[in-house]
């Protein structure tokens, strides 16, 4: 109460439609809040249930896997990794024109661009969980690619180790 006083005897002046706009801003972001609270329960309800396990990998959280999985669905659609890469736009573009082939080989980014930021995003974090990510990280930085080129490189290793893990899985249901 002291502290409110003293804010109103202090430096600004008394608006009170700032004070409108701000008690109704309060009020949204309190609201929006609550939302977000019952969407992460909804979504974590759902993924126990679906008993995938996606978040055992060390840095996916629920919110990321249940992203991942909204994306791709079933893995099995999938024979391989490459054509997971593929329809995340992970795989490389080729451009071929008579005698001349592309030297710089870069990401399609065609397909899903949720899937690809889920995974890309991933790739960024993982490796403050993962050892055996962290020196993948560390190898590729060691042969001089940029931070992005090498965080492209984790994804891929991630949608390779995502698609054994995922395959593996659905063995048993």
């Amino acid at each position: 109460m002291e502290l409110r006083d003293a804010a109103r005897c202090s430096v600004g002046s008394r608006m009170p439609a700032k004070s409108l706009e701000l008690r109704h801003t309060t009020r949204l972001i309190r609201e929006l809040d609550a939302e977000i609270e019952e969407i992460e329960t909804a979504i974590q309800a759902i993924m126990d249930e679906l008993h995938f396990p996606i978040t055992t990998i060390p840095g996916i959280g629920c919110r990321m896997g249940a992203m991942i999985l909204a994306e791709v669905g079933d893995f099995s659609r999938f024979d391989s990794p490459d054509k997971l890469l593929a329809y995340a736009g992970m795989s490389p573009s080729t451009y071929q024109s008579g005698q001349l082939k592309n030297c710089y080989p870069h990401m399609e980014k065609r397909g899903s661009r949720y899937l690809r930021y889920a995974l890309y995003h991933f790739a960024k974090y993982v490796w403050h969980w993962d050892p055996t990510f962290a020196a993948y990280l560390a190898k590729k930085r060691a042969e001089s690619k940029h931070y992005n080129v090498a965080l492209s490189h984790a994804a891929k290793k991630l949608v390779r180790l995502l698609d054994s893990a995922m395959m593996e899985a659905a063995k048993f249901f």
